[in-house]
C-alpha cells in the first residue's frame, strides 16, 4: 500500500473479479480492474459526490459515462438531481452521485470474495 493511500483503495486496486453476487440486496456487481471505476467507487463510498467531482476524480471528462458503466456492473444508483444556483445566479438542478446501501454491500461483498481468492 502507497504511503498515504486508504486501505479500501489499496484493496481496490489488487485486481478484478467477474462474478459476484449479494444474497441480502440481489444487487450483483460484478466487479472492475479499470483504474478510473476503483477511483470513483472509493470516493462514493466515502460520501456522495456533485457530477464535476466525479469528472476530476476520475480523470476524465465524462462523469455520466463512467457512471453509465458502473450502473452496466451492477451498481444501481443513479444521480438525482439537486436545486441551486449557478455562478451567474441562475437556478438549475445539479446531479450529485451516491451508492446506496444496496449498492455499498455489493461493493463491500465483491471486496470481500476477492480477498477471500488471494489468500
Amino acid at each position: 500500500m502507497d504511503k498515504g493511500q486508504s486501505p479500501l483503495f489499496a484493496e481496490l486496486t489488487l485486481g478484478a473479479d467477474t462474478q459476484d453476487s449479494t444474497a441480502q440486496s440481489g444487487v450483483k456487481f460484478t466487479g472492475t480492474d479499470n483504474p478510473r471505476h476503483l477511483r470513483v467507487i472509493h470516493a462514493l463510498m466515502t460520501r456522495p459526490r456533485k457530477r464535476e467531482e466525479i469528472d476530476r476524480i476520475a480523470g476524465a471528462s465524462n462523469g455520466p459515462e463512467l457512471m453509465a458503466e458502473l450502473r452496466r456492473r451492477g451498481i444501481s444508483r443513479k444521480a438525482r438531481r439537486v436545486p441551486g444556483i449557478d455562478r451567474d445566479g441562475y437556478p438549475i438542478k445539479f446531479g450529485i452521485y451516491e451508492f446506496n446501501d444496496d449498492d455499498r454491500r455489493a461493493v463491500n461483498a465483491w471486496l470481500s470474495k476477492r480477498n477471500r481468492k488471494g489468500s
